[in-house]
């Protein structure tokens, strides 16, 4: 109907602009990628607003051009596909979005060793490439995101700035860099992010399990999140709060922050590798991280007997329940700098 050849090597994205926009202007809508096709599309921002229930199914292939060299010279190389002023919309199918990523993680833009919205979805990159986020969202809420399998170079997941009422549920990440918050606050800015919930899930071999990462001088909050009912195996940093985020060895402390608070972590479980302790909270000088819960957390080394003890810093909170290791580091009560500061964080 829209002229799409689907041979994997005519380019597509016109056809699929012009499916899109009349299946986005239809109530209960669906486009189709059909299976046994593959759609070359261009780097393509997909714009609504779309009429409620709208479904993008995916059960044929969607890729870009094989590598950078292959992109029209005016195309963005920052973004592929972007979904932008969508509520209410489907990812779901059978089918692959193929990145084609190889000939960009070659490239030197970073230090490479060995060279309601729904989302279900299976991600795949290889453990050494970098940059490759699973999923990130940002500016963006009423997200679900189930019953995903993600194994990639960087965060299965990642929450940027202006995103809440985000629901993940069900998913199997790793290896990876686990399910982040952030990084929020970089370039002295603005980040807000609120009603967040991780459950049901499984991180395996990854450098994280689940993260809130902030830079020193932004300002914002985080707040309200939920990780609840989570196994980790073999994860290096399973419970992690870093409000020293940085991409080099300066991460000097500044007198602004993004503020964490009313963060829960509860019945979380498995084992931890014993490179870096199991729970680490590294909170901010100036604004510290405050409402801290944890209760049921059980995390024991992956090999051999040795326990590392929690690492807290200017970390302030409590637990409804002991905890395996012992956490005998997070402040009581509330700290005085912030009962002092009459700013409005978000």
């Amino acid at each position: 109907m829209f002229r799409a050849m689907g041979d994997g090597i005519t380019d597509d994205t016109d056809a699929f602009k012009t499916a899109w926009d009349t299946a986005c202007q239809v109530e209960s809508g669906v486009l189709l990628v059909p299976n046994g096709y593959s759609f070359m599309i261009q780097s393509t921002i997909f714009t609504g607003p779309c009429q409620s229930g709208f479904v993008f199914q995916v059960d044929g292939t969607i890729m870009p051009p094989d590598g950078p060299g292959l992109w029209p010279q005016n195309n963005s190389k920052r973004q592929w596909l972007v979904f932008y002023r969508i509520n209410q919309m489907s990812l779901q199918g059978s089918g692959l979005i193929d990145g084609r990523g190889e000939k960009w993680w070659n490239l030197p833009c970073k230090p490479h060793k060995k060279c309601p919205h729904r989302i279900n979805s299976h991600i795949t990159a290889p453990a050494l490439s970098p940059n490759t986020d699973g999923i990130h969202i940002e500016n963006t809420y009423n997200v679900e995101i189930y019953n995903s399998v993600i194994s990639n170079g960087d965060d299965c997941v990642s929450i940027g700035s202006g995103c809440y009422d985000v629901d993940i549920r069900n998913i199997t990440c790793g290896p990876s860099h686990g399910i982040s918050i952030g990084s929020l606050g970089n370039h002295n800015s603005r980040a807000c992010v609120s009603n967040i919930t991780v459950r049901d899930t499984v991180i395996k071999q990854s450098e994280n399990g689940v993260r809130i990462k902030t830079w020193q001088g932004g300002h914002g909050a985080v707040s309200g999140v939920t990780f609840s009912n989570l196994h980790m195996d073999n994860v290096r940093n399973p419970i992690i709060i870093d409000q020293f985020y940085c991409l080099t060895r300066d991460c000097s402390n500044q007198t602004s922050a993004v503020l964490v608070s009313d963060i829960i972590y509860t019945n979380i479980k498995g084992t931890y590798d014993v490179r870096s302790p199991p729970m680490h909270f590294a909170c901010s000088d100036s604004v510290p991280c405050t409402n801290i819960t944890l209760s049921e957390v059980e995390l024991l080394p992956a090999q051999g007997d040795l326990v590392l003890d929690p690492f807290c810093w200017n970390a302030y909170g409590d637990l409804q329940t002991l905890t395996i290791p012992p956490v005998s580091c997070l402040m009581e009560g509330f700290p005085r700098s912030i009962l002092e500061n009459d700013v409005s964080y978000c």
